[in-house]
C-alpha cells in the first residue's frame, strides 16, 4: 500500500499555482525556457507550458535535460543545443532531494550568460546537502534520509506522489 502525499488533483492545483507564481515572478519576459529534468521533470515542464499559455505573455518552450545520476558528475545532455545568452531559463524536477542532480542539472546553462536561471520542484525535501534553492515549490516535506519519495506518471499525466 502506498502512502500517498499528493493526489492527482492536487497535484494539479500545485502545478496551477505554480504557473501564476512564474508568470508574476516573470512579468516583462519575452521568453521562458523550461528545461525539465528527464522524465517526469519533462512531463512537468510540458504541463507547466500548457498552464502559462493562459497566464504568461511571452513565448514558452520546453527542452529536455538528461543527467547521469548513476555516476556523478556524469554526462549532462540537453536536448537542444542552443545560445542562452538573455534567456529565462527554469530547470523542472519532480522532487528536489539532496539538490545534487538539480546541481549538475545547471551546468550545461552556466557556459553562456542566461538573464536568470530558477529551479522548480514539485516536492521539494527540505534537508539539502548541495547549495540549491528551489525558487518554486509545489510541495514541501521534511522527511528523513532513509525516505523516499515518488512521483508517479501515467503519459503525460502526473498521477500521484507517494512517500516510502
Amino acid at each position: 500500500m502506498k502512502n500517498y502525499i499528493l493526489s492527482q488533483d492536487q497535484i494539479a492545483k500545485k502545478l496551477q499555482r505554480m504557473a501564476y507564481e512564474i508568470a508574476e515572478q516573470n512579468v516583462g519576459e519575452e521568453k521562458l525556457i523550461l528545461a525539465g529534468i528527464r522524465e517526469n521533470g519533462v512531463v512537468i515542464a510540458k504541463k507547466l507550458k500548457q498552464l502559462l499559455q493562459d497566464v504568461f505573455r511571452g513565448e514558452t518552450s520546453v527542452m529536455e535535460i538528461e543527467v547521469d545520476d548513476k555516476r556523478f558528475p556524469g554526462k549532462i545532455t540537453l536536448s537542444q543545443t542552443e545560445n542562452f545568452d538573455g534567456a529565462v531559463i527554469i530547470v523542472v524536477d519532480d522532487v528536489a532531494n539532496s539538490g545534487k542532480t538539480m546541481l549538475y542539472a545547471l551546468q550545461p546553462f552556466l557556459k553562456n550568460q542566461p538573464k536568470k536561471i530558477q529551479t522548480l520542484a514539485l516536492v521539494d525535501r527540505t534537508h539539502k546537502t548541495f547549495p540549491v534553492h528551489t525558487d518554486y515549490i509545489g510541495f514541501a516535506l521534511a522527511t528523513t534520509l532513509q525516505d523516499h519519495i515518488f512521483v508517479e506518471v501515467t503519459g503525460e499525466i502526473v498521477t500521484g506522489a507517494w512517500l516510502e
